[in-house]
């Protein structure tokens, strides 16, 4: 068992490479989007049109993912044809789509406010359909356990994402005072945020090319009555999807329309935006996770152990998670430098955010029962009622307490369905998890994240010298309880 957790944190550790750069592309983009645009309502812009994208993508691979993994396990076998089916399914779906935007993307716009800038529609209808095409590619990378071909493939997106905004939003812009001639031809200073979108439709269509090598390592046979099959277990997870990621995004998508005054709902969403993605680092976590989780349960329940590995990786998910809360919180007068100073009136959301996160990431990894199961009409349930949640209380906190009653909108949201779960995931599949390590662990971060305001001080190198020996008391608590150094690789060469 102890090696299947550390092939779990390997795996988790090298899918995280390439999901922790792709996160940390958007910190970095962060700042430079903040100096570039002309306010934090472009940035709003940028904010509301991805919020829109991510739940479209959930929607356009309409649970294959999972649905993928389940029946390519069921049946090894199978797995070739299993693959093919999936790809021409989500492909059609999403080249349907891709036209359908393309078509309609005046209609859209006026829709969403955006009459002027029908082509940012186009565009991200277009980047939507090439990516809900490419998870099914980087998910049969998953199943074959090839997470080197993932992160290379990963890492290529991320830089090419790069390499388009900086030309843009930074050497175009310095050329046109330089050297006119050799961009004027094709850029235009006044178009500003529409650049973030068209280097986003850039490195999603070379990434979408490195990918198709993918496409034909296995033999083309597209059987309808597996597809029949697939969508019967994978449908109840688009539910379960949309809710999710609605429960994600639906606040920024929501929150123009529920501000009274329109320029202050999109100064206050790019506010929102900026400093939201300083809580990244929890995200990346959970992503990491949840890229080796869920092909390693449906590899474990074959394991008379597995309910062992899975308590164990519960505990050890938490135990990180609450390490990265308090690294984010105790040394935030350092993070906070990534966004400039006019955002930093959003600070106070990003305790919230991260808790919100670590709940995220528990209900996801209780989610095991019911796809384990076959019950996932569950998780579609709690993922209603979550959305039915922050739905409620975006409506009736945000037109008052502006951007803070999204944060906890998404808190009670988190936090209500990860009860829920758990509680029917012991009735239907009970999992002995070491609930008293979990509360000890819980209960420490919680007093040392309160005991980080007893002392307050202008003086930034005091306030972090203070919270570096609250923070050093957790880490000695993970070394005391869990983590010894001589069980730990390198480090174990000094400890006996």
């Amino acid at each position: 068992m102890a090696q299947q957790m550390k092939t779990l944190a390997k795996e988790t550790a090298l899918y995280g490479i390439s999901s922790i750069l792709g996160k940390f592309l958007n910190w970095m983009m962060v700042p430079l989007y903040t100096y570039v645009l002309a306010n934090s309502s472009e940035y709003g812009i940028v904010t509301n049109l991805y919020a829109w994208t991510a739940l479209l993508l959930v929607i356009l691979t309409y649970g294959m993912e999972t649905g993928f993994f389940r029946f390519a396990n069921k049946n090894t076998d199978e797995a070739g044809k299993v693959y093919s089916t999936t790809l021409v399914s989500v492909g059609l779906t999403s080249l349907l789509f891709a036209v359908s935007c393309y078509l309609f993307s005046q209609p859209i716009a006026d829709l969403l406010g955006y009459s002027n800038h029908s082509e940012f529609i186009a565009m991200l209808g277009i980047v939507v359909a090439m990516d809900a095409f490419g998870c099914i590619p980087y998910a049969y990378l998953r199943f074959t356990k090839r997470p080197i071909k993932f992160v290379a493939l990963n890492l290529f997106a991320i830089f090419i994402n790069i390499f388009f905004n900086i030309f843009f939003l930074v050497i175009c812009p310095w050329l046109m005072q330089k050297q006119p001639e050799l961009v004027s031809w094709f850029y235009n200073p006044k178009y500003g945020v529409g650049y973030v979108f068209i280097a986003n439709l850039f490195s999603t269509a070379l990434v979408t090319v490195a990918l198709t090598l993918e496409v034909f390592v296995v033999k083309f046979d597209f059987d309808f009555a597996l597809l029949k099959k697939m969508l019967r277990y994978s449908l109840p997870l688009l539910v379960l999807g949309i809710a999710g990621i609605m429960n994600q995004t639906l606040d920024k998508i929501l929150f123009p329309f529920l501000m009274p005054d329109k320029a202050l709902a999109a100064t206050d969403l790019g506010i929102y935006g900026a400093t939201s993605k300083i809580a990244l680092v929890m995200l990346m976590f959970t992503q990491a996770f949840r890229y080796s989780y869920e092909p390693f349960i449906f590899a474990q329940k074959k394991d008379k152990n597995s309910m062992d590995s899975y308590a164990d990786a519960m505990k050890f998910f938490i135990i990180f998670s609450l390490f990265i809360f308090l690294g984010m919180v105790f040394y935030l007068d350092i993070f906070k430098y990534i966004i400039q100073r006019n955002y930093w009136v959003g600070l106070q959301v990003v305790p919230i955010v991260l808790l919100s996160f670590i709940f995220q990431g528990i209900f996801f990894n209780l989610s095991l029962w019911y796809k384990l199961t076959d019950k996932t009409h569950f998780g579609a349930y709690f993922s209603i009622i979550g959305t039915t949640i922050i739905v409620s209380l975006n409506i009736l906190l945000v037109p008052t307490f502006s951007y803070m009653g999204c944060a906890w909108s998404a808190f009670v949201c988190y936090f209500t369905i990860m009860i829920i779960s758990y509680y029917f995931g012991q009735k239907y599949m009970p999992v002995k998890y070491d609930l008293k390590t979990i509360g000890i662990y819980v209960a420490v971060a919680m007093a040392l994240f309160g005991a980080s305001f007893l002392i307050e001080t202008t003086n930034v190198v005091i306030s972090v010298l203070y919270k570096t020996a609250l923070f050093s008391m957790y880490v000695l608590l993970m070394i005391k309880r869990d983590f010894p150094l001589n069980t730990i690789p390198v480090i174990n060469r000094f400890f006996k």
